[in-house]
């Protein structure tokens, strides 16, 4: 299949905006116009929710269109690892995926790649995909992007990183991320509203926000929160992170080359608690890779198997 997308020939696909033509060149992302994935497995490292008793069917795009120093997926959005797929081969993924049990379908940093997987999205629809579809990307999207998103996305799990330009620019090469965020889970909010869950508690529609606290209050937990609160109210599904570890590059910043100490994301739990928030998500403290996969430069892995496709769809 050879799609030509018209959104790549002068890409604004994110709020880089580089305009490049990616048939020809690549811009910050580092994605071309073809579709890059480094591993799809049923994931249990998720929110409770997400992942439930079969695993969350999470497809690993490579490459993004930030630059977090911290990065836990360092290797495939720096470095790009991974193997190329077309749109109906991403499709295949996701029914595959489906068939293994998985709760739902679960696009991990798909951003760069909006317009293919719009396609791959309504291809895998028409062939029998029915569990929910979930876009877990950076937040730093623009609001056109997401509005090609209608209709196909039932849940969406976007982070809110910052409240501050300075701290997102220097870490995250977003000088903007703030503004750009907010704006873009209030995109996401009109689309599918507060989280849903099934009989079974899995949820089935909605927006959950992640929230990572970094050390030395770089994130700005408390003014995101706030301004979360003042957003979306009380009733927004919200996961507070207590993931970090140094990892990527963030042995080169003196200020974040440690883990969170229990005091920083206590401090982060009592604001939330005090605001109030009712659909709340909560770590215990650990500081390891223990939930970040093991990626390969070049994968096709599928659940410990390889991948085998039958035929165009």
């Amino acid at each position: 299949m050879n799609i030509q997308y018209a959104q790549l020939l002068n890409c604004q696909v994110c709020p880089q905006n580089c305009r490049v033509n990616r048939y020809e060149t690549t811009g910050f992302c580092k994605a071309d116009y073809r579709l890059k994935i480094n591993l799809a497995h049923l994931h249990h490292g998720e929110e409770p929710v997400l992942s439930g008793t079969n695993g969350s069917g999470t497809i690993f795009f490579s490459h993004c269109n930030l630059r977090c120093v911290f990065c836990q997926n360092y290797t495939i959005s720096h470095l790009g690892w991974g193997t190329y797929y077309n749109e109906e081969e991403c499709a295949q993924i996701m029914l595959k995926l489906q068939e293994a049990g998985a709760h739902n379908i679960n696009l991990v940093s798909p951003t760069q790649y909006t317009p293919q997987l719009v396609q791959s999205i309504k291809m895998a629809k028409s062939n029998g995909l029915e569990i929910p579809v979930l876009w877990n990307s950076n937040g730093y999207e623009n609001v056109s992007s997401l509005q090609s998103l209608s209709g196909l996305i039932d849940i969406y799990l976007p982070d809110f990183k910052y409240a501050h330009s300075f701290y997102s620019k220097k870490y995250s090469s977003a000088k903007d991320y703030p503004e750009i965020a907010i704006n873009a889970l209030e995109e996401m909010f009109k689309q599918v509203g507060h989280l849903q869950l099934d009989s079974n508690g899995i949820a089935k529609k909605g927006l959950i926000v992640r929230h990572l606290v970094l050390p030395n209050r770089i994130s700005g937990t408390k003014e995101v929160l706030y301004m979360l609160y003042e957003h979306f109210g009380p009733e927004l599904a919200l996961s507070l992170m207590a993931q970090y570890y140094p990892t990527g590059q963030a042995n080169e910043f003196f200020e974040l080359n440690r883990g969170l100490r229990k005091e920083e994301y206590e401090e982060a739990v009592e604001t939330v608690e005090a605001l109030g928030f009712k659909n709340l998500y909560l770590q215990q403290l650990y500081n390891s890779p223990e939930w970040t996969p093991d990626f390969q430069p070049h994968s096709e892995v599928f659940n410990g198997k390889k991948l085998h496709f039958k035929g165009k769809i």
